[in-house]
């Protein structure tokens, strides 16, 4: 049986933090879908195909990965494309305490789906794609924030 993993997130934009993490877990699973969930909470920068658009093209030549969106919860489209395991990055104390709960929720909601967490490393602690929209929002230079080959799709 193939380990199939979901790396949820609104990814707007995708960091080199994100970066990280897929990076840090492919050698776990056998195909990783990087799946960008509606979040009611959040007003986006870019749009739904500028971010599947920019996130296909960095990971084009990666035959694990695979870029997908969905509009339900994320346990229920773990089932729907029969994944095992979700995918998530920690970066501070307040991020695992959020984690944690919904973990815990997910698994009282699906006992298939097992979550795993990467600790951030040390330089991408402070990243995050809220502060990241802020910056581009008033046009600064956010490209040491993104991956080396990320291209910001207009």
């Amino acid at each position: 049986m193939q380990k199939i993993a979901v790396f949820p997130g609104s990814f707007d934009p995708f960091t080199k933090g994100h970066e990280n993490v897929i990076s840090r877990g492919l050698p776990l699973f056998d195909r990783i879908y990087i799946a960008i969930g509606y979040n009611s909470e959040k007003k986006s920068f870019f749009t739904l195909d500028q971010r599947l658009k920019m996130i296909g093209k960095l990971y084009q030549n990666e035959p694990k990965i695979i870029v997908d969106h969905y509009e339900e919860l994320t346990v229920d489209y773990c089932k729907k494309i029969g994944a095992q395991y979700l995918l998530r990055g920690l970066r501070t104390a307040a991020d695992f305490e959020y984690e944690r709960a919904i973990a815990q929720i997910n698994r009282k909601m699906n006992p298939d789906v097992e979550t795993v967490f990467i600790l951030a490393v040390p330089e991408y602690t402070p990243v995050n794609s809220t502060i990241i929209r802020e910056i581009l929002k008033y046009g600064g230079d956010v490209s040491q924030f993104l991956p080396d080959d990320m291209i910001i799709e207009d």
